[in-house]
């Protein structure tokens, strides 16, 4: 059985922190109070993974109806281009062919002009420390994808200023079935790993936090 997990954490900082200095000038402190008091812009995060229950694999590509949600995925992206350190695609199946684990791709509407070297993480990282350089890229109106590791495979965290929650669950509703069964995740109750792997020991009556997705679900 697959077991398909949707991660979401809407209204999360953008901005980097401000510098930290205690001899700042009378007009950098003018300048700190006056971001201080603009509205903070702020992205929505995304982790997609999966596990094979029975085989007890995780990570996206394990599950046997992992190309079918890779092909769904890139369905939300088709008016837009994938940008990766080796080249630019259309199908979001040959982008990610083409990317190593810890690897970024951009997903625009026109080529972005960035280093893609400066953004690439490894596997004792995490998105956090590219806070800057990704605050660029998304308030461009770019999305930015990382393939990261996961135990056996693959999984993906995708970002973006723009809420894309609602298209997310459209392209993935209609792979549910017996033996998919697909789990909508508010990141912010899910705050450890345990949590995280909840399939593992509590399927059927999952944490607060995790909600099945139906065949006959709406938003």
């Amino acid at each position: 059985m697959d077991i398909f997990k949707l991660f979401f954490n809407h209204d999360q900082r953008l901005d980097k922190l401000a510098k930290r200095n205690a001899n700042k000038t009378p007009e950098e402190v003018e300048a700190t109070l006056a971001d201080f008091m603009k509205p903070d812009p702020t992205y929505s995060k995304f982790y997609i993974t999966g596990t094979r229950l029975e085989e007890e694999k995780f990570g996206l590509d394990t599950l046997n109806k992992g190309s079918h949600i890779i092909n769904q995925l890139g369905d939300v992206f088709s008016d837009r281009t994938i940008y990766t350190s080796t080249g630019s695609f259309e199908n979001l199946s040959k982008a990610l062919s083409a990317t190593d684990i810890g690897g970024v791709m951009v997903i625009a509407s026109e080529e972005p002009t960035i280093d893609f070297e400066t953004l690439r993480i490894d596997e004792e990282s995490n998105i956090g420390h590219k806070k800057e350089g990704l605050s660029n890229i998304l308030k461009s109106g770019a999305y930015v994808m990382y393939k990261e590791q996961a135990h056996d495979g693959f999984d993906l965290h995708l970002l973006s200023m723009e809420n894309i929650y609602p298209s997310l669950f459209d392209a993935f509703q209609p792979l549910v079935e017996e033996d998919f069964r697909f789990f909508s995740i508010n990141s912010k109750r899910m705050g450890s790993e345990r949590h995280f792997y909840f399939e593992t020991w509590t399927l059927d009556r999952p944490p607060h936090g995790a909600e099945e997705v139906f065949t006959e679900t709406v938003l």
